[in-house]
């Protein structure tokens, strides 16, 4: 009897991951964490929940959810949330940092090779390929993002007006999210049947808990206890590790600098980026073009179509535009070295604060389990999201698909209108060709990104 007890207990409580083993799989997961939020959450999902069991289905989705709430890309901040309850700080910071390093490397070194070879006839036209099939992801992400968070009429009427609000009178972004998550706060008071959120950890049966729900039973995680101390210590660390940089940056080239500027810019971006990748791109996207001048339309796409084919979070594009950014303003370096360390600043700065969220608010969110105000504000958010990402859609079918663009202007703001002449019809077709394979016949991203790079280098050899 004993010895059957014994037997039962070790199968029902397997021992926790070492740090070692926990490396190998946050290094195995950002070498693989392709496809956007979507694509890595589920790979966690599938090594973290089903295969090891390492958290239960519940606390993954109660986490996750959460995580959503947050500026920054969920997925990475989810790794960073799971490492840090298994091994606390150290945890935390390698499950992070692995996420984003391979993915960082990688879109590195496609920027050079942009940078340096895009004006190659077969280069430029392989970068016309994958802006055409660019639009067809972005179609995709509003329809499925649209799915998911529609669910109402207040929900749609949401959307709507976040579509007016930063195509036709351009609203900041930052606006559009605070507004919305208002209006689902209040909604949730005055109409909660309409503003209900998504309470994906209200199943009974969502599934067995995991190690970490066992060490959480055991009293073994007291460092996810809330404590304002802790808090204290968390902020005086990670700010200055966060914002110091930028802070000598300016001190040290003044506030006019390329480098202040991508350090403030991204700073800032750091802080805004409710919704993921997509609601925030048309957002900098304004600013990168029209505020600063660091990139030209089209070109916002090809960046857009790099991080589409690199691991790890789809934001990675930011890194995109500080190269470019620093590689055309390099002062007394090379060009090469100045896009390079302007690639390393907006990493930087738009990574580093999503150690910080976790580190600072996680014990808090444990606490926040069920909260019905912060789901509502969530699903209003998300609704919100819908309308921001469906005009970028808007935005880059007009940049991809015609020629010339110009501004309508009433009463000083106004939307970008087609100059209808100006229309590529190769642009137009290899976009509706990819827009056909991912919707109606379900093929994968990466595979239409490369169908569309090989036909857009064709159309450049046969139709130069």
């Amino acid at each position: 009897m004993p010895l059957a007890l014994t037997t039962h207990n070790a199968t029902a409580d397997p021992a926790a991951p070492t740090l070692g083993q926990a490396t190998r799989v946050w290094a195995r997961i950002g070498l693989l964490s392709f496809g956007g939020p979507a694509g890595q959450i589920a790979l966690m999902h599938r090594e973290l929940v089903e295969q090891r069991q390492w958290i239960g289905e519940r606390r993954f989705l109660h986490a996750l959810n959460y995580c959503m709430l947050l500026p920054g890309p969920e997925a990475q901040q989810l790794a960073i949330y799971i490492g840090w309850l298994m091994h606390r700080t150290r945890g935390g910071l390698i499950a992070g940092i692995l996420f984003v390093l391979p993915g960082a490397l990688v879109m590195l070194g496609l920027s050079i090779l942009y940078a340096v070879y895009r004006h190659v006839p077969l280069v430029e036209a392989v970068f016309f390929g994958v802006k055409a099939a660019v639009l067809a992801v972005v179609v995709e992400a509003v329809l499925r993002i649209g799915r998911r968070a529609l669910k109402s009429r207040f929900m749609v009427g949401i959307a709507i007006a976040a579509f007016i609000g930063i195509y036709v009178f351009r609203l900041p972004f930052p606006l559009i999210i605070l507004a919305a998550g208002l209006v689902g706060w209040l909604g949730n008071r005055y109409a909660p049947g309409h503003f209900a959120g998504d309470r994906h950890d209200s199943g009974e049966d969502a599934g067995a808990g995991g190690i970490i729900d066992r060490m959480f039973e055991r009293g073994q995680l007291t460092h996810a206890d809330p404590s304002w101390r802790r808090a204290a210590r968390v902020l005086a660390m990670g700010l200055p590790v966060w914002l110091g940089p930028v802070l000598l940056l300016w001190l040290a080239t003044g506030s006019s600098s390329v480098w202040t500027q991508i350090g403030a810019f991204f700073s800032t971006m750091a802080v805004v980026t409710f919704g993921g990748a997509y609601a925030v791109l048309a957002y900098v996207a304004q600013a990168a073009v029209g505020t600063f001048g660091w990139l030209a339309p089209g070109e916002m796409a090809d960046g857009l179509g790099l991080a589409e084919t690199t691991p790890g979070p789809l934001i990675m594009v930011l890194q995109f535009v500080g190269f470019l950014a620093a590689y055309r303003a390099p002062g007394a370096l090379s060009p090469l070295l100045a896009g390079c360390l302007g690639a390393l600043l907006t990493t930087w700065v738009t990574f580093a604060p999503c150690f910080l969220w976790i580190f600072l608010g996680a014990p808090y969110v444990e606490a926040l389990r069920g909260n019905k105000a912060i789901s509502a504000a969530l699903s209003a958010i998300t609704a919100a999201v819908v309308g921001v990402v469906m005009n970028l859609a808007l935005w880059f079918a007009l940049h991809v698909v015609f020629r010339e663009v110009h501004r309508l202007d009433i009463l000083g703001v106004g939307p970008d209108a087609p100059v209808l002449g100006s229309i590529d019809w190769r642009a137009a077709a290899l976009a509706l060709a990819a827009m056909v394979a991912m919707l109606r016949f379900r093929i994968g991203m990466l595979p239409t990104l490369a169908a569309c790079a090989l036909a857009g280098a064709a159309m450049g050899l046969i139709l130069p």
